[in-house]
């Protein structure tokens, strides 16, 4: 219910997929072997004095406690959306960059506590934590909240409230998590923020980025998820009637984003999900000054000459069917002809035209530049999120989980 930020799956995040399987698989393949964590702790007071320096790898990859393994794959698995997002080689750029600023930042942190307080950190949490940690960055300036329910009427609770949780959880899981932690998320924000231009110095050059798609993508890429969902998983009928419009209504959407796609015009606005110019095609033409033509019927009693316009006017006769009975609309408005051999028509001089729309007028929506950006910004063309917004009446929630889950 919660994690909405996104398709299901790993598709399209191989990188990901990849961390998920190889770490978990390490941790526990040295949960089965115990005689070897000593190689893999990461104890500052080592590195420091007896100079090994081979820990800052293997201590800062692989978890030795199961449930800190659990929190991180957890949160790897919902940062997926970051990847989906920026791409593979931007993803792993960001994981290597936080990767050895979190390496210094650790030694500074531990550092600063000795002097404060006078007590010497000897050993953190091992694992991927720091850079772990330092994705809540931007995942926070750059995915969008969604409102999805509301607990007890008052706390909102959104598609980004169980990442949040589950990194509290794992923030209270060790004692000194929270100096990893925070070095995670200062590391995560001078590198987005390209403090000291960070980012030209710490990245994954093009030839091994594209050296890992060939080797490591074909092993790692995850299938697409299907198009539609299965239906009738609820436990009662007003489960299973409600998953059934919620899928109405996506296809819905997404039907009318593609043909707003394909024809790159914004569609016009529409009254709920009700779509009015199935109903009235001919006020389409309204807004540009353009009658339609009339489509006799021989079957219909009333038949309008074709040299005649479709609105009665008392300058212009309107020819109808010289077999139609008289018609009387007022005693007292003038007489209106409409034959040579039909008697009179009397139309009222306030009555309304005979074409009056019952629809409401059709115009353009305008789009907010300023949302058009944000969805921009998780990496949409301005195209798609223009199309998204006008298909869901200029709503920014509505847009971005309708582009989260279906373009993501």
């Amino acid at each position: 219910m919660f994690t909405t930020t996104g398709s299901q799956g790993l598709d399209k995040a191989p990188l990901s997929k990849g961390l998920l399987l190889v770490l978990s698989g390490l941790t526990v393949v040295l949960t089965l072997l115990p005689q070897y964590h000593h190689l893999f702790t990461y104890s500052l007071q080592a590195i420091t004095q007896q100079h090994q320096v081979w820990r800052l790898v293997c201590g800062r990859l692989i978890c030795l406690d199961l449930k800190d393994t659990f929190c991180n794959s957890l949160l790897i698995y919902d940062f997926r959306i970051l990847e989906r997002r920026f791409g593979s080689r931007k993803f792993a750029s960001f994981l290597f960059g936080t990767w050895v600023l979190t390496a210094l930042v650790d030694f500074l942190l531990a550092e600063a506590f000795h002097y404060l307080f006078d007590y010497q950190v000897a050993e953190l949490p091992a694992g991927l934590l720091g850079p772990v940690f330092s994705l809540f960055v931007p995942f926070y300036s750059s995915i969008p909240k969604v409102p999805v329910t509301q607990l007890l009427g008052q706390i909102s609770i959104t598609n980004k409230s169980l990442v949040y949780i589950v990194g509290l959880q794992l923030l209270t899981s060790s004692p000194f998590m929270w100096l990893v932690a925070l070095s995670g998320l200062l590391s995560g924000k001078l590198y987005h923020g390209n403090a000291l231009r960070v980012q030209r110095l710490l990245f994954v050059p093009r030839w091994l980025s594209r050296v890992g798609a060939f080797v490591l993508e074909p092993l790692f890429s995850g299938p697409l998820p299907p198009s539609e969902t299965p239906l009738g998983m609820g436990a009662t009928l007003d489960i299973q009637r409600q998953q059934r419009m919620d899928l109405h209504d996506q296809q819905m959407l997404l039907a009318q984003f593609q043909q707003a796609t394909r024809n790159h015009r914004p569609p016009q606005p529409q009254n709920g999900l009700m779509n009015w110019n199935r109903f009235f095609p001919s006020l389409r033409y309204r807004g540009q000054n353009l009658p339609p033509e009339p489509q006799p019927h021989p079957s219909s009693p009333l038949q309008p000459h074709p040299s005649s316009p479709l609105q009665p006017h008392p300058s212009s006769p309107l020819q109808l069917h010289p077999t139609a009975p008289p018609l009387q609309l007022h005693p007292t408005a003038p007489p209106l002809q409409l034959h040579p051999t039909a008697p009179p028509l009397q139309l009222h001089p306030t009555a309304p035209p005979l074409l009056e729309p019952t629809a409401p007028p059709l115009i353009n929506t305008p789009v907010a530049e300023e949302q058009v950006a944000r969805l921009m910004e998780m990496g949409f063309s301005r195209i798609d999120a223009q199309d998204a917004l006008r298909v869901s009446n200029n709503d920014i929630n509505v847009a971005t989980n309708f582009l989260l889950q279906h373009l993501g």
